[in-house]
């Protein structure tokens, strides 16, 4: 099963991820060992580092685990391949520029039957690789290009929230759709059902498929570091989002069908998308 790892601080933090914790999530102890992959934010663009190996066996998660980045908004994914191969073009996170800054998305799930139902000739942003979840990104940047038209201004985060949210109600028909989404202002969460590792097997998806952490107690130190995260936080506003807890403090599962807005930390908007 894929796991899906963001966050979001209210200015620049030094991150460290060392991908131990998702390691143990990306081959020697689980699975999913399709590749693995994380997107830093900065201003209008983003660094990202992705390989299509298993992250348990990869000198990058050593590199980047040594080299503290600074960012307000990290996203990170680790894979298990069930549309397309385990190839680079396959690999999350998946970007596209659109309004004069990169956009970046991450999603845990599968949607079946989205390639019979929309023809990626027809698309103005087309993905390069064969995953449902990269032509779900396209579909989206499709959805959201009429509010970046302008290039200059920053479009509202609610008219932003509210299009992510019909764009996630409308591919949950389609299967598990956990959604991460960033556009450098402002990230955007979508939780659903996963499925879950148990008795030497998988689950049907079910709820809940992300657990927030708003780290109010992170705020009291310097920083928070689990397994796999160490985050210098600085007395500042971070909130965290992860397929599974990293830890046994202060997080809370998402419900079924949550669209969230984060911005600088802070949540900016929440939509179930149950009403669409």
């Amino acid at each position: 099963m894929c796991e899906l790892f963001a966050m979001s601080c209210s200015k620049p933090a030094d991150v460290t991820y060392s991908l131990n914790e998702f390691a143990l999530h990306g081959g020697s102890k689980y699975k999913n060992n399709s590749g693995w992959g994380i997107a830093y934010f900065k201003d209008k663009d983003a660094l990202i580092i992705k390989e299509a190996e298993p992250a348990s066996d990869s000198a990058w998660v050593n590199f980047i685990a040594n080299q503290g980045v600074s960012s307000d908004c990290v996203i990170a994914h680790v894979r298990l391949a069930t549309v397309g191969k385990p190839v680079l073009q396959n690999t999350h996170p998946f970007r596209q520029p659109l309004g004069r800054r990169m956009h970046a998305f991450a999603h845990n799930g599968t949607l079946r039957g989205i390639h019979d139902d929309f023809t990626i000739a027809e698309l103005g942003h087309m993905p390069i690789g064969d995953t449902d979840s990269e032509l779900a990104f396209c579909l989206l940047m499709e959805r959201m290009k009429e509010l970046w038209k302008d290039g200059s201004t920053i479009p509202d985060k609610q008219e932003r929230l509210e299009l992510f949210a019909k764009f996630a109600s409308d591919m949950a028909h389609y299967g598990s759709s956990n959604f991460l989404y960033s556009d450098g202002d402002t990230l955007f969460v979508h939780a659903h059902r996963r499925i879950y590792e148990e008795y030497g097997g998988f689950s049907d998806p079910r709820a809940p498929g992300l657990s927030i952490r708003n780290c109010v107690a992170c705020q009291q130190g310097p920083e928070w570091s689990v397994d796999g995260c160490n985050i210098k936080i600085g007395h500042q506003k971070s909130i965290l989002f992860a397929s599974v807890p990293l830890d046994e403090e202060g997080w809370e599962p998402l419900p079924e069908q949550t669209a969230i807005a984060v911005s600088k930390g802070e949540e900016v908007g929440r939509i179930s998308t149950f009403s669409f």
